[in-house]
């Protein structure tokens, strides 16, 4: 919208009933509700968007990054009814939007592509001979899929027929389509993009590679361009092999050729996006071109704004991609409300958020996109670290302290990061947090106390005839567990905190509505806050922390989704797509007993005990709340 404004087009918000209070229905000058819940199929409602356009009096549709960006039903539709559609011809869409075709087309175009089946006998035991043919490991990709969405590596014959049902089930859920093809597993390879544009005269022009290796679930965490993996030479080559494909099916418009590199400088090509994607900005970075202006052009008829040989690449541009979940819990996707949200104004920000912002299950667990730019890599590196530890996001667990521990660590620094990177450097990245865990939890004893309602309206001149320890009780939400501190007040605002075994000195220095600044053990820094009854959130770096007080509460507490009772709970917001067990019915520990989906992913629940299902409450189709019990077990008593 940014973009149409400055170019002299005046925008029109679609929207469904829970998004009427959207910033992207604020910048819009025209606004038209197209739904009510579940939201996410609003936006998937063809017939809404059309009659909105037709009802504003707009002459062309942007479709976004998702939902309709590459549905090429939608681009007929507007072709039909006289709509110019920002993007691909359907017929391009139709032949790059099947994995399975794309493939064949490719192999067809000389395009280098991974060994593998991509045939239409989707018989489970024509699929288990391919596998077997092509050889394990092998990787299982839904045709019409992207975002990790039915995509499984399976690593050996014995796993291959639960996975290709898995595989199935989420893609039928995400698609509306299990089909799949297969092909072999590169092991630890770079994901390697090229960013294509073409237009009606025939012309057609790469912009460059995006490097997306960092990923979890198979879905980019990070991004950035240029890649450190490719030189000028393999970047002329796999620009060059991108031009020819997309002018090989008459392209027009913004897309991407996805390709895996291995160790050896071999690229083959994985699949092809027929919109714009998620990490252009640090394209537009390097290159300095706005990509939604070249869309708009495009589609209006014009030529593209240059040649090849006129495209020119300065500095080096990383993206992170902030997401709602909670990454020890195996990057589980979260909702509920954005508390604070403070975006900084050192980077580049994209974002639809508000203190205050409803984030619900239905999208994609991604909130926000921050871009950094530099001379050099490790210049945008740096500013991207220091972004992010400026950024306040309170309310809803995310994954910000996780991205600044990647960007610190050795191999990202280096360079060196692959499709492996998080699976085999997990444990560390987690760990990162240690230190400033420990810092957390003598602060939070602290800012407990002097943001209660009793100590905001209190002198804190005021010192006490005598010190009288006090004793806290709290629980820190995600990891940090259950604490008891002892505070002895040492002056204004000033106290001891002794708890684990450790002894630090606090101060609070300056005492705001949502700031505060303190003095642990000689250092200082601020921390963004948000008080709330006997819950206190605030910000220390990258890290966000949820205290909950229970000095006067229960010693006792259950978990969500502990199970310790025998009671398996919803571990997020979400629905139930598979019930696997019935009453009656002996189970395992570990044995999954539901699928849930929330965020576009489905999430297996397992069994905490073993022993006989005794109720379950909840049926296919279900919306659940995180903490609803699902299923009741009578936990086996061990032998005497």
């Amino acid at each position: 919208m940014r973009t149409a404004s400055r170019m002299g087009y005046r925008t029109v918000a679609v929207h469904s009933e829970v998004d009427a209070g959207s910033p992207h229905v604020e910048a819009a000058q025209q606004t038209v509700c197209i739904g009510a819940a579940p939201p996410a199929q609003s936006y998937l409602n063809i017939d809404a968007i059309l009659r909105a356009a037709k009802a504003t009096g707009a002459d062309a549709i942007h479709p976004g990054y998702g939902f309709l960006a590459e549905n090429e039903d939608f681009a007929a539709a507007c072709r039909e009814a006289g709509l110019v559609f920002i993007g691909p011809s359907p017929e391009a869409i139709r032949a790059m939007g099947d994995k399975a075709g794309a493939k064949r087309l490719m192999i067809e175009a000389g395009v280098p592509c991974i060994p593998g089946y991509q045939g239409d006998d989707q018989g489970e035991q024509r699929l288990s001979e391919e596998a077997a043919r092509i050889g394990y490991p092998v990787m299982i990709k839904a045709t019409a899929g992207g975002g990790g969405r039915g995509m499984r590596l399976v690593k050996s014959a014995g796993e291959f027929k639960d996975l290709l049902r898995s595989a199935q089930s989420e893609a039928k859920n995400a698609f509306g389509d299990a089909t799949v093809i297969l092909e072999r597993a590169i092991i630890e390879p770079r994901h390697i993009e090229i960013q294509v544009f073409a237009d009606r005269f025939g012309n057609a022009v790469h912009l460059g590679e995006r490097d997306c290796s960092v990923q979890r679930r198979h879905q980019k965490v990070i991004e950035e361009a240029p890649s450190p993996a490719v030189n000028a030479e393999l970047r002329a080559r796999m620009g060059a092999t991108a031009v020819a494909a997309v002018k090989a099916i008459g392209y027009e418009g913004a897309g991407t050729l996805e390709f895996l590199l291995d160790r050896e400088g071999h690229y083959y090509f994985m699949e092809m996006n027929t919109r714009l994607q998620v990490e252009h900005p640090v394209t537009e970075a390097i290159t300095g071109l706005d990509l939604v202006e070249w869309q708009l052009r495009v589609a209006a008829g014009e030529p593209l704004p240059l040649a090849q040989d006129a495209i020119t690449f300065s500095g080096h541009a990383i993206e992170v991609r902030l997401c709602a979940e909670d990454v020890p819990a195996g990057f589980m996707p979260q909702s509920g409300t954005l508390l604070m949200w403070r975006a900084t104004p050192l980077l580049r920000v994209e974002h639809a958020l508000r203190s205050g912002a409803d984030i619900p299950p239905d999208y994609d667990s991604m909130i926000a996109k921050l871009v950094s730019h530099g001379a050099d890599r490790e210049e945008a590196r740096r500013k991207l670290v220091v972004g992010l530890e400026n950024t306040v996001a309170l309310g809803v667990r995310t994954n910000q302290s996780f991205l600044a521990a990647c960007l610190d660590h050795a191999v990202f620094s280096r360079g060196d990061a692959t499709t492996a990177f998080i699976a085999q450097h997990r444990d560390e990245l987690l760990a990162a947090d240690a230190a400033a865990a420990e810092l957390a939890e003598s602060v939070a004893a602290v800012l407990l106390l002097e943001t209660s309602p009793g100590a905001r309206g209190r002198d804190p001149s005021r010192r006490l005839s005598h010190n009288v320890p006090l004793r806290v009780r709290y629980h820190i939400d995600g990891g940090g567990g259950d604490v008891t501190a002892t505070l002895t007040e040492t002056g204004p605002r000033r106290h001891q905190v002794s708890l684990k075994g450790r002894t630090h000195e606090v101060e609070i220095v300056e005492l705001l509505e949502d700031r505060v600044r303190f003095v642990c053990d000689g250092v200082g820094q601020p921390a963004a806050y948000h008080r709330e009854g006997n819950q206190l959130h605030f910000s220390l770096a990258a890290m966000a922390v949820k205290v909950v007080d229970t000095t006067r509460a229960a010693t006792t507490r259950t978990q969500a989704g502990s199970g310790g009772d025998g009671k398996l709970r919803a571990s997020m917001n979400g629905r139930v797509v598979a019930v696997l067990v019935a009453p009656g019915q002996q189970v395992d520990a570990g044995q999954p007993l539901m699928t849930l989906e929330a965020m576009k992913m489905e999430h297996l629940h397992a069994s905490p005990v073993a022993g006989t299902v005794k109720s379950v409450h909840v049926a296919p189709g279900d919306q659940v709340a995180t903490g609803r019990v699902l299923v009741e077990i009578d936990a086996e008593l061990p032998a005497a």
